[in-house]
């Protein structure tokens, strides 16, 4: 299938031709908490067909926004992670998610999938760092079947996937409950 262009010598328009097809972000979001298996960012993004995710994949990597990568052990297995030039969208992907959590997001809708991992890079959105400065902890969250932490240290959050090394305090809720925060 040919990749659709704005075909417009503009920086808007030639990174749109590069990350504004559906599900792109989605998977950029997904790898800005880290490596993840194909198997993981399938779960992670209900709704993708594995031929598309391939494709989307396949075009990132070609365009030096994602790479292959190893995952540490215990795992040792195959994974995507993001390049510099894929890190360097952090900004983006946090800006349309803060934007979201102001002026798109209100109640989940019928049949809307909700993924607790999803939180990682929502608490990094809507941290204060003003607030919290003086903060030295670290939080691990317990929703449902995901584990994820937050370490916060001198006005600047750190949140990941996986359990925390030693947590000052662990939240555990259903996915449900979550969602309502």
């Amino acid at each position: 299938m040919a990749r659709r262009t704005y075909n417009q010598f503009c920086a808007t328009a030639k990174t749109l031709d590069l990350i504004g097809e559906r599900w792109t972000l989605l998977i950029i979001r997904e790898l800005l908490s880290g490596p993840k298996r194909f198997g993981d960012l399938h779960r992670s993004l209900p709704g993708l067909g594995t031929a598309l995710l391939s494709s989307r994949l396949r075009h990132l990597e070609a365009e030096g926004l994602v790479q292959g990568a190893i995952l540490p052990a215990p795992a040792r297995t195959a994974a995507y992670e993001l390049t510099e030039a894929g890190w360097e969208l952090r900004p983006v992907v946090m800006a349309i998610a803060r934007w979201g959590l102001r002026w798109a997001i209100d109640q989940p809708e019928e049949g809307e999938a909700f993924e607790p991992g999803w939180a990682v890079l929502g608490m990094q959105a809507i941290f204060d760092p003003e607030g919290a400065e003086g903060i030295d902890a670290t939080y691990e969250f317990r929703i449902g079947h995901e584990v994820l932490h937050a370490r916060i240290e001198d006005g600047e959050i750190d949140s990941r996937y996986g359990p925390a090394d030693r947590p000052d305090a662990v939240i555990s809720t259903t996915p449900e409950a979550f969602a309502e925060l």
